[in-house]
């Protein structure tokens, strides 16, 4: 055994022996992450947070001074409607216009780290402004205007927030729990707030000239919602062709502002929305219907958008019938409901019946009639209560059954035309017209109303003259003809 074990050892030893060593693949994978960490480890490292010049790099880049040359120039020269006979792409403007909407979202961005960067440093004196103001160019504008001082009912903030906003940044900057800052630290963020209001404003130029070019790149939408709403939306979306991509849903909420109400009531606030509200359209629909006015109107714009992104419509007609269908529509909500029309009553059936009489009609409507026992269960009498079934009102009810007295709930049930008629023939069937008896006669009789009766067939003979029954009631007799004496 020991011989076959250390065979078997040395075989394993010869295998590993001859394998190399393959490295894991989840290993390698592991070390190239841990090199890649490093490598952004050090690049956040090298990377100075305290100079705004290290975090803000896109008024610098040549591609920013080119775009934003071309726009003044642009904009100088007036609106140039000559290339509109080729094709939209090949057009330089519309390729100015492509970079200039690429410009508006880079610049939207570093507004948002100069925001950060101020956000940080400003931190240090008033901790609570960044949870009262949440608009990037609203709190810089608040920063530089505030700076250094405590006391913040000898700065002016009109015009800056609404007065609710001013109200509750004053109360609040009275308990605040921050420090002046350092001269230098307050220095750099006066140039970032500079440099965040510099970026807005160059924006807001490259949104002129794209809005003075909207007639020519987006004349359905620009029908629809006006130049500068439709240049606002290109410019948030990242060009024509992102915003014909983009559902109606997010088309609604370009451009929208996190509200902060300060503790305010909510019940009059309005809804999220973004840029569609500067519309024409939308300010003159009553507020109970803005909600559903914005939503077509996202849904118009983005087809019109749709139609711009494919030049279907240079002239602008289906943006036009867009903006009618919509009016229309917001007309038709507010209308009042129609009055509520009297119904006439239908036109009596004067027409003959097809269901004609006779004896096989009158037949069924007598074995159809209502009995006077359903007719006396159908009536109550006033103020005496009905006897049921159940007792005490529960099941079905008698109704006038039994109310004459006697406490039964029979009836005595009157014999019918048809009945009396069918009686009187079978008897004259049975006892014949002569009054002759055969040798087939029974003395058992089978009456329509007892059934099997027994009965003297010559004994009717004797009773019809005779006192003890009068004729006058016998269901065989006639009348008998009395002389005066």
């Amino acid at each position: 055994m020991a011989n076959l074990a250390d065979s078997f050892l040395a075989d394993l030893e010869e295998l590993s022996d001859d394998e190399a060593p393959v490295p894991d693949e989840d290993e390698a994978e592991v070390g190239d992450m841990e090199e890649d960490g490093d490598d952004d480890m050090d690049d956040l490292e090298a990377l100075n947070y305290d100079e705004l010049d290290s975090v803000s790099k896109l008024q610098k880049t040549p591609r920013y001074n080119d775009i934003m040359q071309k726009v003044e120039e642009a904009l100088q020269k007036g609106s140039d409607i000559s290339g509109q006979g080729m094709v939209l792409e090949d057009d330089p403007e519309y390729q100015l216009i492509v970079d200039c909407n690429g410009l508006s979202v880079d610049i939207e961005n570093e507004i948002i780290i100069i925001h950060n960067f101020i956000r940080d440093k400003y931190r240090m004196k008033f901790p609570e402004l960044e949870s009262l103001v949440n608009h990037p160019i609203d709190y810089a504008r608040l920063v530089k205007k505030i700076g250094n001082e405590m006391d913040l009912t000898l700065v002016d903030l009109e015009g800056l927030l609404p007065s609710a906003i001013i109200m509750v940044v004053s109360v609040t900057a009275s308990t605040t729990s921050g420090k002046r800052l350092p001269d230098d630290v307050l220095n750099k963020t006066i140039d970032a707030c500079d440099r965040a209001l510099a970026l807005d404003l160059a924006k807001k130029k490259v949104l002129d000239f794209v809005e003075s070019r909207m007639g020519y790149i987006a004349p359905n939408l620009s029908a629809i919602v006006g130049s500068a709403v439709a240049a606002k939306l290109m410019g948030t979306a990242g060009g024509l062709s992102a915003l014909a991509k983009m559902p109606a849903c997010n088309v609604q909420l370009l451009g929208a502002k996190k509200k902060n109400l300060a503790g305010f009531s909510t019940a009059t606030s309005q809804f999220r929305v973004g840029y569609l509200e500067q519309a024409e359209i939308f300010q003159s629909t009553p507020p109970s219907l803005r909600t559903r006015a914005c939503r077509l109107l996202a849904a118009k714009s983005t087809l019109a958008a749709r139609v711009d992104s494919i030049r279907g419509d240079p002239t602008g007609k289906t943006g036009r019938n867009l903006r009618e269908e919509i009016r229309k529509k917001i007309e038709k909500w507010q209308e009042p409901p129609p009055a509520k029309q009297p119904k006439p009553l239908p036109v009596p059936d004067s027409e003959p019946k097809k269901k004609r009489g006779g004896r096989r009609l009158r037949k069924m409507k007598e074995r159809y009639a209502v009995t006077d026992m359903r007719k006396l269960a159908n009536r109550m009498l006033f103020g005496i209560p009905e006897e049921s079934s159940l007792g005490d009102g529960l099941g079905e009810g008698y109704g006038m059954l039994g109310q004459a007295g006697s406490g039964r709930l029979r009836v005595s049930v009157a014999q019918s035309k048809l009945a009396t008629k069918s009686a009187k023939k079978f008897k004259e069937k049975q006892y014949g017209s002569s009054g002759a008896t055969s040798g087939l006669t029974s003395s058992l009789a089978f009456t329509p109303i007892q059934g099997i009766e027994l009965t003297n067939p010559q004994s009717h003979g004797n009773l019809l003259g005779s006192g003890t029954q009068s004729t006058y009631f016998s269901e065989v007799g006639t009348f008998s003809k009395i002389k005066r004496t």
